[in-house]
């Protein structure tokens, strides 16, 4: 379980920002789609690791 925690704070937080950036890179500077695109990273990072988590752990 620590495992996975520990690999959801990297991955979520590395994951909202190359969102955020990929947001802002297409033009979109409003608050609204820099949120969801955050949001979104921090979703995408939850099957990321616990398909890391179940690797390392092999």
């Amino acid at each position: 379980m620590f495992l996975i925690l520990a690999l959801y704070f990297v991955a979520g937080t590395s994951l909202a920002g190359i969102f955020i950036v990929a947001a802002l890179t297409a033009g979109l500077t409003t608050a609204q789609p820099i949120i969801w695109a955050a949001v979104i990273g921090f979703v995408v990072a939850v099957p990321v690791v616990w398909l890391l988590a179940r690797r390392l752990r092999a």
